[in-house]
């Protein structure tokens, strides 16, 4: 198992960057695929980026492709998030997750862990 918990949320304007992290307690982080998704208000959860297990695969939604870098440092037990160019769309919490699954998923039904997410406001 893994318990996740995401920092580095706030208010930014339009244009501007954050830097998300998801900070993972367990001894087996390197095994988990992580995912990071967000939902704004009214909104259904949508899927924003995943990470493979190795660091090496990685993707994106369309919404943010160009824009954020998913990445994972093992030896830390972390994954980041860093939001360029941010726009107000953007605004959400932003939650990570992590799945046991030997192929990474973009649907959150195949994370089995979730943090309990960081808020991003863009003001614009």
């Amino acid at each position: 198992q893994v318990q996740l918990v995401e920092s580095g949320g706030g208010l930014v304007q339009a244009g501007g960057s954050l830097r998300l992290s998801c900070a993972a307690s367990g001894r087996t982080f390197s095994r988990y695929f992580v995912g990071w998704f967000r939902q704004a208000p009214g909104k259904e959860r949508e899927f924003v980026s995943y990470i493979s297990r190795s660091g090496v695969g990685t993707y994106y939604a369309d919404s943010v492709k160009g824009r954020f870098t998913i990445s994972r440092d093992n030896t830390k037990n972390t994954v980041y998030l860093q939001m360029n160019s941010l726009k107000s769309e953007d605004t959400a919490v932003y939650y990570c997750a992590a799945g046991e699954n030997l192929i990474p998923q973009i649907d959150l039904r195949h994370y089995n862990y979730w943090g309990q997410g960081t808020q991003v406001t863009v003001s614009s």
